[in-house]
Parts: C-alpha cells; structure tokens; sequence
C-alpha cells in the first residue's frame, strides 16, 4: 500500500528533557495535544544534536522568512530538509532554491542552485510522507558540526511499538513562543515501507506550522526519522494513533541510500 499522499496540516512550510506541562500557556500556543513538553533548545542540546539549522526563503518582495528545520548531515557541504519546502503535494513548483539559504551557526550560507535532489520517482503523480525528502548542496563548507550520517536503518520492527524519541527543532513551531524546542516523545508504531522502501512513524510529538524536517533522535542520541506532517496541526486532541499524530520519515531505504552517495560524491563547482 503507498504511503498516504501529503494532504495533512504540515505540508505547507513556514511560519515560523522536559519543562513541566504546566509551564507552558497551551491554550495561547494551541499545541497539537492537551500536553506541550516542548523548552528551548540551548548550546548544550546544539553539541548534542549537531547538524541542526534552518531553511530561510525570501518572499516575493524580497523578505526573508524562516521556512522550516534542515541538517548539515555527512559532509559539510550537505543539506537534508523536506521536499514539500520546494514542491506542493501535486509536485507543483512552490519555491526555487535560489530564493533560499541555509542558516547555521548563526552564519547564513547558499545553495549551489541546480543541486536540489527531490525524493520523489521520476514517474510520480504526488508527494507523499515517505518520498517527503530533498539534499542540497551548500556553494561553500559550512563552518559548525555536522550530524554523522547514520551507519545504519534504524533497527525498528514494523508494527506497533513504544520507542522513547527526542525531536528537535531547530526552526521552532509557528504554535511555540521560542525560535527552537526541543520535546521528549514517543514513536507509537511504524507503517509497512512504501515510497523507496521507506517507512513512516507515527509518533506522539508536538508540532507546529514551521517545524517541518525537525529530528527525531532515539536514547543513544542516533537521528532515526524527519518530521513531514502532522494531522490537525493546531488542533488539541488527545493522540490517536489513528486519527491524530504526527508522521516522520524514517532515514532508511532511497534516502539512506542518496545520503550515502551523496557524501561519496565531491563537491559540485557552484
């Protein structure tokens, strides 16, 4: 069965362990669940966590708005985020790569214009969350550390299950008060692999217009998924591993495989 076309709240890219719930004004905020554990993201969690930046793309007049998380992963030089910052669920052109830069470290960094790799088959009809990936080159070596490209799929079975996840954020949520979070949660179950042999996990994480591409890491501090999508994104409701939840992509199968190659690979000239 393919993977559910991309018709969910997150799709559309960019507004924008634990802090007691209670800390947290979730009637201003609208979290997607009655809980919100999301904090900031500090120093200590970026040395952590490394790789984590942002998307920013300019509107038509010019203006440069944050779009959404993306990861300095493998070689400093390569960018993973979401294909849906460039293409609607159609495949429809939204964005072009050179109306956007990458921000980490606080140094703002741009993109070799035709490098833009999309997840998504060459005969397919519409983006879905497992082919909901894209790699850009950066035109020059970004100067912070980069997330270690994973040696491995993540050794999940398929079906349901209880994996404790950290899912960071470093574009922050259009429903949260702070520009990063960081929220301790939990991956419920892992459908059956669709689109490139990939998976997609549905997890119990709060999100928010904005935090499209954050990373959800397990214990050992390993990045397992990319957040795509969730269901009713400002809605507050109880999770339903059905109904209400959040959907990440598991780095496994055609985008393991394209990272790995992609970090074989040297360098275009810009």
């Amino acid at each position: 069965m393919r993977a559910a076309a991309l018709t969910l709240a997150g799709l559309i890219a960019g507004l924008g362990l634990a802090r007691a719930a209670d800390a947290i004004d979730v009637e201003t905020t609208g979290a997607l669940y009655p809980r919100d554990g999301r904090r900031d993201l500090t120093a200590e969690d970026r040395l952590r966590f490394p790789g984590a930046g942002v998307l920013w793309c300019r509107r038509p007049d010019g203006v440069p708005r944050k779009a959404a998380a993306a990861w300095l992963i493998g070689a400093p030089t390569l960018v993973m985020l979401n294909a849906h910052n460039f293409r609607n669920r159609q495949l429809e052109t939204t964005r072009i790569v050179s109306d956007c830069y990458f921000q980490i470290g606080g140094r703002n960094y741009d993109f070799v214009a035709d490098s833009l790799q999309l997840g998504v088959a060459r005969d397919a009809e519409r983006l879905h969350i497992t082919d909901d990936w894209a790699l850009l080159r950066l035109v020059q070596a970004a100067e912070a550390p980069t997330q270690p490209l994973p040696e491995a799929p993540p050794d999940l079975t398929t079906g349901d299950l209880t994996l404790p996840v950290t899912m960071v954020s470093p574009g922050g949520h259009g429903n949260y008060r702070g520009e990063a979070s960081l929220e301790t949660c939990t991956v419920r179950r892992v459908d059956p692999p669709t689109e490139g042999d990939t998976r997609r996990a549905r997890h119990d994480c709060n999100d928010g217009y904005g935090g499209s591409g954050s990373g959800l890491f397990d214990e050992a501090g390993r990045m397992v998924a990319m957040q795509s999508a969730s269901l009713s994104m400002n809605s507050r409701h109880a999770f339903d591993i059905e109904f209400h939840y959040g959907s990440a992509l598991l780095i496994e199968g055609a985008l393991l495989d394209a990272l790995r190659e992609a970090v074989r690979r040297p360098q275009p000239s810009p």
